[in-house]
């Protein structure tokens, strides 16, 4: 269904617009702060790196603002196609983006040269995120090897978790944005379906209840959705896995490790929905999935 269209006369003068793209390593904090500045959970986090992989958009909107943020993949050397795929959407990102916000782990010792080669010359303001866990002071010499190896608009010490100084990011971001209107209806805070939120709730919950390489080698895929007014909307979903050995792990004895999967799977769906649900999910092995463009393609990686 097409978005109504804009009210353009209601826009005042100066309105600032723009795209600005969250990049950095893997649990830098990313997603944290991207649900943060929204104050709604768009991006699926766990303690696991690299649990984004696709590029997630999340609008926030004020009577003078619309900042369309891109939350990114954590950057990475990819070993498979799967992961060619995400540092081809980080890039893509990067260079939709009016500013860039870099954050950096205030616990790491050194500067994320990678991600600052992959970002490349753009605007970007440092935000060095975890700053709850350490003395502030205590990052002053990350900041001062960072700033050394490139120039950025802004440097604020952050707390993505805990609210810290999102008022004084979101300030500085918005005095970088060019003036314009919105991109956007302003009561519209993503363009993705329900059906991809629903399948990246079900992985979420993959990555939290399974270890070592079953959450990495599984794609989550919503095969049937049929929304009821009157009751519970109906959701079909398949778990892809590349071994049968981790399926077996998946749907566990008699069915039970699946069957926890559902059900607080089920709970989160149906808290972005606003109604219940009656969710059925399915194991599919696939094998080498992450490699193959034809299966890539058909699981929503471009």
């Amino acid at each position: 269904m097409e978005p109504p269209p804009l009210n353009l006369e209601a826009v005042p003068a100066d309105h600032r617009s723009g795209y600005v793209t969250l990049v950095g390593k893997p649990n830098a904090g990313k997603s944290t702060l991207l649900n943060a500045l929204l104050g709604r959970k768009l991006s699926i986090v766990t303690p696991k790196a690299q649990t984004t992989r696709h590029r997630i958009l999340g609008i926030y909107s004020d009577a003078a603002l619309q900042i369309i943020f891109l939350d990114t993949p954590g950057i990475i050397e990819p070993r498979y196609k799967l992961q060619e795929i995400m540092m081809h959407t980080v890039a893509g990102a990067v260079a939709d983006a009016d500013l860039l916000v870099f954050l950096a782990d205030a616990q790491q010792d050194r500067p994320d040269t990678l991600s600052l080669k992959h970002i490349g010359p753009r605007p970007a303001i440092l935000a060095i995120n975890k700053i709850d866990l350490i003395r502030q002071e205590e990052a002053l010499p990350l900041v001062a090897q960072y700033t050394a190896l490139r120039t950025f608009e802004e440097v604020i010490p952050i707390s993505a978790l805990i609210g810290y100084q999102l008022d004084v990011l979101m300030h500085a971001i918005q005095q970088r944005l060019p003036l314009g209107p919105p991109f956007y209806p302003k009561d519209v805070i993503s363009e993705y379906p329900e059906r991809f939120f629903i399948a990246e709730i079900i992985r979420e919950k993959v990555f939290e209840q399974y270890r070592q390489e079953v959450p990495y080698s599984t794609a989550v895929n919503v095969i049937n959705y049929e929304a009821n007014p009157e009751g519970k909307d109906l959701i079909d979903a398949e778990i892809v896995v590349e071994r049968d050995s981790q399926k077996g792990i998946l749907i566990g004895k008699g069915g039970q490790a699946l069957k926890q999967v559902g059900t607080v799977a089920r709970k989160d769906i149906e808290a972005f929905l606003g109604k219940p649900v009656f969710l059925k999910l399915f194991v599919k092995v696939r094998s080498d999935w992450r490699n193959r463009d034809v299966l890539l393609r058909s699981y929503g990686y471009e």
